[in-house]
């Protein structure tokens, strides 16, 4: 393949558009990768396209290897199915819907497992057709309320979804394995830092869920990882460890305290050490008892309902990790004050909130026996030693404070956890049977009785690897790409005219006749320091430079990733680029 710059549809720009945010997003701009053309949607440039397709190669290789096959499902979707498995109502606003001219009503899809079972459903009867997978690479789309970060969070993206059936949960799970190895591989391949952390399964259902992060300090997702073992989780994951419980009818009995202008806990605490409430000293953000109203709305409910959160003061309430935990709902912050004087801002009371009829979840650490500085449901008053399993009885624990560095591992004793940032690139889930379940997909078991397969679904942003490999991979300059997924393998610079051009043009026929990919910047109304400028941000791993040495026979060699320069004979050149080239794809394999 041959690309000649001075036809190619290719623009560059000198600096960073307005509303470039993250590096990925600011780079792939101005080198000419792609262009934005609708909010959350962008039109892939021919430069973006090849590393698209190089991309899209890798996955489908590795897929195949593991025995998937290959569909193509509709983009454009009946409602029934999604009626049917409950995710109409669960995705809300986050999915695109329409009606054809008939009134019947669509939807873009965001996933396609409804159609993955109904096509098995469809297909096959026998056990003797299991175990089977299948792998689609589709554009897909989301209605996200706030498209940022040009690839990384659109409403229109390519992914890699693939669905496995096996008539068991053993063969769930070495399915689930083989995909689990696929990915590293892949991620691998396409040269990208990443972490396989524990995740929560969100809209699929299922049981294990884990995802693939690539790290980077733009990512909107966090995860830990502990310093002694091999835990790695999404922090929407991370179980807190609860304390031991105690005896509740040993603590000494509820007091009120007038706590005049202490709506926050830090004047709380403040005002409890210089008082001695409850008779003591060395009052703690930890000793207090935090309860966080939230609104959370059911899939289909009209309005939504309060809910009240109890954490230790120390703590925030993490709404990511509360929507996780409450998914499908919608959760937000409440803002209903008016609606319900029962509840006092800041002064909220945990032991009155059975007698509201208000729905009360606390954090793990909130355990029976712990004893707690809270609210007295009064304006400018707090209450000491409210025992919980004495005074109040939660109904039931949620994961919604936030987790930080050093808290300790859910997994082993000895170690703390640190916080990263990351982008999703994949994920894995074992779905079960939610989705065979809604259809009835039931096959003739060996013994002649039914037997109704479990589902995987494995997931990959393809579009969003772009960006993730984007993002680990520049430098101030410009982009720097792996050679695995690369738009072409070399880059001839012409810093010149007439013999120069004429050689370049030659040289590049030579390569590209050899199975290598090229482009050549032969345009003649552009200086060489442009062209070199365009190099370094096109981020092609090397780059010959044929410019004023041609007439002693020798060009320049680049190395974008290193910057190192080696002069060569222009007669060996060629030789030596097919041999570098050869070996760096057979070690992709």
């Amino acid at each position: 393949m041959l690309l000649r710059m001075s036809t190619l549809l290719l623009r560059t720009l000198r600096e960073d558009p307005a509303d470039a945010e993250v590096p990925s997003h600011r780079l792939l701009l101005r080198a000419g990768y792609i262009r934005r053309a609708a909010p959350g949607g962008y039109t892939w440039l021919p430069l973006g396209k090849l590393v698209l397709d190089r991309i899209t190669e890798v996955v489908r290789a590795e897929l195949m290897a593991i025995g998937d096959q290959e569909v193509h499902f509709p983009a454009l979707l009946p409602a029934e199915p999604y009626r049917t498995s409950g995710r109409w109502t669960e995705y809300g606003d986050d999915i695109f819907t329409l009606a054809d001219r008939r009134g019947a009503e669509h939807l873009l899809a965001p996933t396609h497992e409804e159609m993955a079972a109904l096509l098995v459903k469809d297909l096959f009867t026998s056990y003797r057709d299991f175990p089977v997978t299948l792998f689609q690479v589709q554009t897909k789309f989301r209605d996200e309320a706030r498209p940022r970060a040009g690839l990384l969070r659109g409403r229109e993206f390519l992914m890699k979804d693939a669905y496995s059936f096996d008539l068991d949960e053993e063969g769930l799970r070495e399915a689930y394995g083989r995909h689990r190895a696929a990915y590293r591989r892949i991620f691998d391949r396409l040269g990208l830092d990443y972490a396989v952390v524990h995740a929560m399964s969100g809209a699929m259902g299922g049981s294990a869920s884990e995802e693939f992060l690539a790290a980077t300090p733009v990512g909107e997702d966090t995860f830990v990882g502990c310093t002694s073992c091999d835990y790695a989780a999404n922090t929407e994951a991370v179980a807190t460890r609860a304390p031991s419980a105690g005896d509740p009818s040993t603590q000494p009995a509820v007091e009120v305290h007038d706590t005049p202008e202490t709506p926050t806990i830090a004047s709380l605490v403040e005002l409890a050490n210089a008082r001695r409430l409850g008779g003591r000293d060395g009052w703690t953000a930890a000793d207090t008892l935090k309860n966080v109203v939230l609104s959370v709305r059911q899939p289909g409910a009209d309005r939504a309902e309060p809910l009240v959160v109890g954490l230790p003061g120390d703590r925030e309430v993490d709404l990511k990790r509360v929507g996780a935990a409450l998914h499908p709902a919608q959760v937000t912050v409440f803002e209903d004050w008016a609606d319900h004087p029962e509840l006092v801002r800041g002064y909220i009371a945990p032991q009155l909130l059975d007698k509201l009829g208000i729905r009360y979840l606390v954090d793990p650490r909130v355990v029976a026996g712990s004893t707690w500085l809270t609210g007295a449901n009064e304006p400018g008053r707090h209450a000491t030693d409210v025992v919980c399993g004495r005074d109040f009885t939660p109904d039931g624990t949620i994961e919604a404070a936030d987790v930080r560095a050093g808290d300790p591992c859910p997994e082993c004793e000895a170690g703390e956890l640190t916080i990263r940032r990351g982008i999703e690139i994949g994920h894995i889930f074992q779905l079960g049977r939610r989705f065979t379940d809604a259809f009835a997909v039931d096959v003739l078991g060996p013994a002649g009785k039914p037997v109704r397969p479990t589902m995987g679904c494995y997931g990959i942003g393809v579009s969003r690897a772009v960006a993730a490999v984007a993002e680990q991979h520049h430098d101030d300059r410009g982009l720097v790409w792996p050679a695995a997924i690369a738009p072409c393998d070399v880059h001839l610079v012409v810093a010149g005219k007439g013999p120069q051009l004429d050689a370049a043009l030659e040289l590049g026929g030579r390569l590209a006749a050899a199975g290598l990919r090229v482009l050549v910047d032969d345009r003649t109304h552009v200086s060489a320091g442009v062209k070199f400028t365009d190099a370094e941000l096109i981020g092609i791993p090397r780059a010959v430079v044929v410019g004023r040495r041609l007439a002693d026979g020798y060009v320049e060699l680049r190395e974008r990733a290193g910057d190192g320069r080696t002069e060569l004979p222009l007669d060996g050149v060629v030789e030596r680029l097919v041999h570098e080239v050869r070996q760096v794809r057979a070690s992709l394999v």
